[in-house]
């Protein structure tokens, strides 16, 4: 329940501050998830209609943990009465939100407003349709993924479009945007992007939408606000710049702005004051999580940054051990050692894995850390490994349901038209594709038009109606009997008429990689109904379950913490986490800060990315570098980060140095008996 004496001081005023526009800086570990749920479990408590609140955030993990927390501080009587009402509580993404909206008045913009979203194997699919057309008129060869990168940073407003005119990908971005666009629009879909901008699009253009969105949300938070992009500032600002409506609450800390380079623009929370003269400034800077060595270290780092709102993180924890500067002859020498540190932790101090985790800068950096945690048999997990939704058969299937829902969506059919294979081949998918431009229809339509069907030979013809039939067919029985419907057994019946369980099982040599293959698909059919029975039309069940999948970009590439285990994450990924024990590898010019920094003028991000990682330790830090990096099967020199040099002696100490000072008789003893138990 809640309970306002638990909180500090600076706590509390951001709780009970609730009209108005106020700016929450919450420091690296200042108890920032706590303040916002107290707030919005307080603002109900104080009357406020649950149906009145909105609060945004980036990740969905994080709205969940945000419903979840606010749930057990309200009262059941409010949550029940919540629960009953239509216009409950909303925790979201961005992107959640704007798909939310657009539901309900997409159509006013000429789409459907059973539209499919795009994720970016989807896109990228498009893009390369696209580029292939224009490849074929000669040309260089293009890599698509920067071409949709560009595409996304125009759509967004982070760039302008005459921006990097010289850039070959960027110029061929904003030459076949339209294009893109029509291909989307074609198979009634929308991209990430879209979800922003067509939300934009409709608050203009449709004042009577903005003012409905402003009447039902009176009181707006916003989370991690030194993350948001230009988009996202003009949503927010749409919804509270009135004057009768200003109730706007933002918290972020500008000095854990670290995705400029995907448009992220810091200059929102460091000019909050220009759009709001009125706003209420309040600073979290109590930390929780790290000893006062580590916050002194990360103190003196990020105060070199000008132009920052002036913070100084404390916590009234011990001072505790210093951060100890390793320095190695080479990346595998580092591997090694970091990896020997964490073994000897377990077997002399019994520090489990799950307690430690390496930070670096690039993910090739990681390599030489697997090498050698598997060479010392020591369990880890990378984040940002394969993801689950990446694999081939979950794209598979996944391509299938997209079909269903919406035979019209080219990316999706034709990734799976021809798997299991059924005699259409890639050619004769090429010619339909040609044909579906030629008409401007998508290419399922051209599959149906006569004469299209005539230009191929009788057996094509007659694989094309087939397979034509089956998906009409099996549509079909989604429509009938439709609130009934358990799509697990829809799918299953699906999967068993194309083959394709058995098409896995054989194009695969291992047969334990076959079954992972296999089991993988079973669980996603699993997963089809939820936790209950039927419950509304059964498009609309699957048209939910493949919504919540692509807007749940983080659990995509997020594997679970299988008992005790090593993290390995890089810096831009580990921003929310902590662990006890940190190692941060490779501090080096040209890695952190990155060599890029110099050209595009982002050295105070990198400092920020440096003091990210600082913080996220709670007791002990370890920061490396190594005087050589091999390269291209070549040894190259290293230079210790010019950040290194802002550290305080006070706060550091020389791994050698520590290494060459007597144990006292104590310690050594309780490291002894630690070994002999450890030893058996």
């Amino acid at each position: 329940m809640l309970n306002l004496n638990s909180l500090n001081p600076q706590q509390r005023l951001a709780v009970e501050t609730i009209s108005g526009p106020v700016l929450i800086l919450a420091g690296a570990g200042t108890g920032k998830t706590r303040v916002i749920t107290c707030r919005i479990a307080h603002m109900i408590r104080k009357g406020i209609s649950p149906g009145n609140i909105l609060a945004v955030t980036f990740t969905n993990k994080a709205a969940r943990e945000m419903r979840e927390r606010v749930a057990g501080l309200i009262p059941r009587s409010h949550r029940d009465s919540a629960e009953r009402n239509t216009d409950r509580l909303t925790i979201s993404t961005f992107h959640s939100l704007g798909a939310q909206i657009l539901r309900q008045h997409i159509d006013r913009l000429g789409y459907k407003k059973n539209f499919v979203i795009y994720d970016e194997q989807e896109q990228l699919g498009a893009i390369k349709k696209i580029l292939s057309h224009i490849s074929a008129k000669g040309g260089d060869k293009i890599d698509p993924s920067r071409v949709l990168s560009f595409l996304g940073r125009l759509k967004s407003g982070a760039v302008k479009a005459g921006a990097f005119a010289d850039d070959a990908s960027a110029a061929l971005a904003q030459r076949i945007r339209s294009r893109y666009e029509s291909a989307l629009r074609a198979c009634n879909a929308l991209d990430f992007d879209d979800l922003l901008v067509l939300t934009l699009r409709l608050l203009r253009e449709f004042p009577e939408v903005l003012e409905a969105c402003r009447r039902r949300y009176r009181y707006v938070m916003v989370d991690e606000y030194q993350d948001t992009n230009g988009a996202q500032f003009e949503l927010v600002h749409m919804l509270t710049r009135e004057k009768d409506h200003r109730n706007l609450c933002v918290v972020g800390d500008d000095d854990q702005s670290i995705y400029g380079w995907r448009g992220a623009e810091i200059a929102n929370i460091l000019e909050m004051e220009q759009h709001f003269p009125e706003v209420k400034i309040i600073k979290l800077e109590q930390n929780y999580r790290s000893t006062g060595t580590i916050l002194g270290a990360a103190n003196a780092i990020i105060k070199k940054n000008h132009g920052r709102r002036p913070k100084q993180l404390w916590s009234q924890k011990n001072q505790g051990a210093k951060v100890l500067l390793h320095v190695h002859e080479n990346d595998e020498g580092e591997a090694r050692s970091v990896v020997d540190d964490i073994e000897c932790d377990r077997l002399v101090r019994r520090i489990p894995w799950g307690k430690q985790a390496i930070l670096f800068r690039t993910n090739i950096q990681a390599r030489p850390f697997e090498m050698a945690l598997r060479q010392s048999g020591v369990r880890y997990r990378l984040i940002g490994g394969q993801s689950f939704f990446d694999r081939r058969e979950v794209r598979d299937f996944l391509a299938y349901l997209k079909t269903f829902l919406n035979p019209h969506d080219d990316v999706s059919l034709l990734r799976i038209a021809n798997v299991p294979a059924r005699g259409l081949s890639d050619a004769t998918m090429e010619r339909l594709l040609a044909a579906s431009q030629e008409r401007h229809c998508s290419v399922f339509s051209a599959m149906r038009h006569t004469d299209v069907q005539q230009t191929f030979p009788a057996k094509t013809r007659e694989n094309l109606m087939a397979f034509i039939a089956f998906i009409e067919r099996t549509r079909a029985l989604l429509e009938c009997n439709a609130s009934t419907v358990q799509l697990s057994q829809w799918a299953e019946r699906f999967l068993v008429e194309t083959g394709y369980l058995e098409e896995l099982r054989r194009s695969e040599k291992n047969q334990d990689t076959a079954e992972n293959r296999v089991r993988n698909i079973k669980e996603l059919v699993a997963s089809l109904d939820g936790d209950g029975s039927p419950s509304g039309a059964s498009l609309d069940r699957l048209q939910a379950f493949l919504e919540e999948l692509a807007l749940d970009t983080e659990r995509e590439g997020e594997e679970e913490n299988r008992g005790d285990t090593v993290t390995l994450i890089t810096i831009h990924s580990c921003k929310g986490l902590e662990w006890p024990h940190v190692h941060i590898v490779g501090v080096e010019e040209g890695l952190l800060p990155h060599s890029r920094s110099k050209q595009e003028n982002t050295l105070d991000e990198e400092r920020r990315l440096f003091y990210v990682a600082i913080t996220r330790a709670q007791e002990s830090l370890h920061i490396s570098h190594c005087l050589g990096r091999t390269k291209y099967g070549q040894l190259l020199p290293c230079h210790p980060s010019q950040f290194l040099n802002d550290l305080p002696e006070e706060f550091v100490e020389r791994a050698d140095e520590q290494k060459s000072k007597p144990v006292d008789v104590s310690a050594g003893k309780s490291m002894f008996a630690a070994m002999r138990e450890a030893l058996g």
